[in-house]
């Protein structure tokens, strides 16, 4: 039976996929039914019927796997609560190490999942086989088995889905086509489609592919691109077992799944095939692309050499469709930038049917409640930067991200395609004295330099890489001389008006109502009290301030910052981040190395730490802010950009008298870590309070008006917190950490780590984590415990501090 258009909605949800059949059925569950979910022709048409339905636990992050976990339960139970068969089988997944590279990732990975709960054990190729008779372990040198992975019917799910929401009252309008977004007041404010015209509050852009386009109507940036995806399903095979794992072997860019007695294998081929370049055809529906056989041929091969019979078996459908991956290979989640109304998720990236019941949910809740579940941010489409919508950047990424999905996860490795979009003043001198780039937000930004006669080119590894040697140089001679790094990709606003002070002190949870020249270090808290923001603030003038961000984060910060504005307010907000090249320099001869470029006095008396100025330097004029990220004596220069190349030759010009170094960002991460300071993404986020994350030193509990956050804040200060950020050095110099490696004291598993580095000076890998105990965490438990962090399933004794391990009290940065 069809339903009428109606002339308003609550909320209007654009594609009939399983992302947004799983959005409607979560807002459902949640008693907002006033729903309408729209689809251009029918649902599941476009991607989502031609997915290979597999269901894996495992991501990157704790948060993303719980979404999994609950995508799992979800799917388990769907049947039951909405009648309609869903086919899920929980036959769990099997992923094959063919090298100890390879391995080492896995076992990594399987510690990790021992972080979050999930059931997981690594094999060897004998055990292997076991699960997966139909295999040869040729080659093989281990592998790791989740039981409680399984597979599902995509079709079936999606139509479960659409049930359960119809159920509670949602409208689904299957063939039609949004085909406009009105706009009042900066909000979207109707969805326009071919049947009629819809007022609502909220939109929800869960067009898969078709999302960059739907984003276009609105003013908003979607950067996603199809790309050709493959697999063959084989004729059937006698005695197939239908309890066969999913198995998954990266290395071949393979995966192979038992469906109804024949065998489908997929391909993640590591040089792909971008698609619809020239638009989505307007008919398109459950459309296939062409056979291209040649172009999986390799991966066919290390199939067969896998699976010996399907060397015997006939191919029933050689299948290619379209599937919409985005610059980083995660997917979008959450409120756009530019419009605040209008939410995204899409760019699943081939895993959509495995995070739909999770993204669906936690989108539902951040709709509902007006801020997100949990901490997202490694999904948030507010880590997009607005070029990358640009279609031949996409195009040109695409052919590279759609094979990440299986390449291996090297620690710090850089995407090799559409790169050098965004550069700073000093690039190509940086690029003449040996600097190899990696990428951030667009950036390429210095990440090591290359002594001369080395090519600055990465050799990855899970061990010590081919640039350590060159980082510890780096790190080194900020220690003990003077460094320069640059800083140019921070995100920098100016906020300004009568009413800036008023607005930054309500977000903030420092005291920001300072004299002009101060350089304030604060967190932005959400209403629970977690850090949305980690940034400084420095007062310029009475009523201007600087407010400077860390590169990844500068458009989520932007909109909290502008979302925060009240409308009877007077202050506005500009991103000058182009304006200007930072560099900053840092070590115990970086105040006499610029005392030769200065007429300034940059004596402790004269220009205390913390503080700022606008200085002459060369011939020009430099706001100088003598702050740190390394631990050590130093000043960030911002230079206006048409100044900057200038002031750069003359810092290289008077730093050969004090050996002065350039220095890249991993470098900058050993320093920062070893002195223990934190990372917003890493170390803190959202999940994290500041009590928690020993930044209590950071909040003003006594200004006169509060700040957002203060009365959670309040309440989770009344006892000692049993959370705490824990500092930790490996025994094991050998050893390297990155991140979410399990934390264990005294035997038991207590917490994981957030970041990791090998520190230079302190001799070994630091890392920081998070440790938990029922009754408090304070310095008692931490010095009387025996503790280890556990390294790809093997456990290093470690030595813990709630202070920092370098330079506990400070004294170098205030010399």
């Amino acid at each position: 039976m069809s339903i009428e258009c109606p002339d308003r909605a609550q909320v209007v949800i654009i594609g009939g996929g399983v992302i947004g059949c799983s959005v409607a059925y979560h807002l459902a569950e949640l008693g907002w039914t006033d729903v309408v979910l729209v689809e251009r022709k029918s649902l599941t048409s476009g991607t989502t019927w031609h997915a290979a339905g597999l269901v894996g636990q495992l991501r990157a992050t704790q948060n993303l796997t719980r979404m999994a976990q609950y995508t799992t339960d979800l799917y388990a139970n769907l049947e039951n609560l909405t009648g309609q068969a869903t086919g899920f089988r929980q036959n769990g997944s099997l992923s094959l190490a063919t090298d100890s590279e390879r391995f080492e990732e896995l076992k990594r990975g399987a510690s990790m999942a021992s972080c979050f709960g999930l059931e997981v054990e690594v094999i060897t190729p004998e055990e292997a086989l076991k699960l997966y008779p139909i295999m040869t372990t040729e080659n093989l040198v281990g592998a790791v088995f989740l039981p409680r992975d399984g597979q599902t019917n995509p079709t079936d799910t999606t139509q479960a889905l659409a049930r359960g929401a119809r159920n509670k009252g949602v409208k689904i309008l299957e063939k039609t086509q949004a085909t406009r977004l009105e706009k009042n007041s900066g909000r979207v404010s109707a969805v326009v489609t071919d049947q009629g015209r819809i007022e609502c509050d909220f939109v929800v852009n869960c067009a898969g592919m078709w999302g960059r386009q739907v984003g276009e109507m609105a003013g908003v940036s979607v950067p996603l691109h199809a790309a050709e995806h493959f697999y063959v399903v084989t004729e059937p095979i006698p005695d197939l077992p239908r309890d066969l794992p999913v198995v998954r072997e990266p290395s071949a860019c393979n995966y192979y799944k038992e469906e109804a007695g024949k065998l489908m294998v997929g391909m993640f081929e590591p040089v792909a095939k971008p698609w619809g370049m020239e638009g989505i055809p307007e008919d398109f529906e459950f459309g296939t692309l062409p056979e291209d056989v040649d172009h999986i041929e390799e991966q066919l091969g290390y199939a067969i050499d896998r699976i010996p019979v399907l060397g015997e078996t006939g191919i029933k459908i050689f299948f290619n469709g379209p599937e919409s991956f985005t610059p980083d290979n995660r997917y979008f989640l959450g409120p756009s930038p530019e419009v605040s109304n209008f939410f995204v998720a899409a760019g699943f990236n081939s895993i959509g049917i495995q995070s739909a019941g999770g993204a669906g949910k936690v989108l539902a809740e951040w709709i509902v409640n007006g801020q997100a579940p949990m901490d997202l941010w490694d999904v948030d489409i507010r880590r997009m930067m607005p070029f990358q919508k640009n279609k031949h950047y996409l195009h040109d990424r695409t052919v590279e991200a759609l094979g990440l999905l299986y390449a291996m996860h090297w620690p710090f490795r850089q995407p090799e395609s559409a790169r050098g979009v965004r550069t700073s003043p000093f690039h190509l001198q940086l690029k003449g004295k040996g600097a190899c780039f990696g990428e951030t937000a667009g950036w390429e930004r210095a990440n090591w330099f290359a002594p001369s006669g080395i090519d600055p080119v990465y050799e990855y590894s899970f061990k010590k890489q081919n640039w350590f040697p060159y980082s510890a140089s780096e790190h080194c001679a900020v220690r003990e001389r003077v460094g320069v790094f640059d800083m140019s990709s921070f995100g920098k606003f100016l906020l300004q008006g009568p009413d800036a002070c008023k607005v930054l002190n309500r977000v903030g949870a420092n005291q920001v109502d300072v004299a002009p020249g101060k350089v304030v270090y604060t967190q932005w808290l959400n209403d629970q009290g977690g850090i949305e923001s980690d940034l400084t603030v420095t007062r310029i003038s009475e009523d201007q301030y600087l407010v400077v961000t860390a590169a990844a984060s500068q458009m989520r910060d932007l909109y909290w910052l502008r979302e925060s504005i009240r409308v009877d307010e007077r202050a506005y907000v500009t991103d000058v981040t182009a304006g200007y090249g930072v560099l900053s320099v840092m070590g115990p001869k970086s105040r006499e190395l610029l005392a030769q470029m200065t007429p300034a006095d940059l004596s402790n008396d004269a220009f205390e730490f913390g503080t700022s100025q606008e200085i002459e330097m060369g011939y020009g004029l430099v706001r100088a802010s003598r702050i740190s990220y390394v631990g050590e004596l130093g000043w960030e220069l911002y230079v206006p950009s048409d100044f900057a190349l200038g002031i750069f030759d003359l810092l290289i010009e008077k730093g050969e008298a004090f050996d002065l170094a350039p220095a890249g960002l991993h470098a900058l991460n050993s320093l920062r870590i070893e002195k223990a300071y934190r990372h917003w993404g890493h170390d803190i986020g959202p999940d994290d309070d500041p009590l928690q994350a020993g930044l209590g030193f950071a909040v003003d509990w006594n200004k006169s008006e509060g700040f957002r956050g203060r009365e959670a804040l309040a309440r989770a200060a009344d006892s000692l917190p049993s959370r705490r950020m824990v500092q930790f050095l490996l025994q094991e110099p050998d050893q390297m950490l990155y991140h979410e490696e399990p934390i264990w004291r005294d035997g038991e598993r207590v917490g994981r780590t957030t970041s990791g580095m090998y520190g230079h000076t302190l001799g070994g890998c630091i890392g920081l984590g998070y440790v938990s105990h029922e009754s408090g965490v304070d310095r008692a438990f931490v010095s009387e415990g025996n503790w280890e962090v556990e390294v790809a399933g093997e456990r290093i004794a470690a030595k813990a501090s709630l202070s920092p391990m370098y330079d506990p009290r400070s004294e170098r940065v205030r010399a």
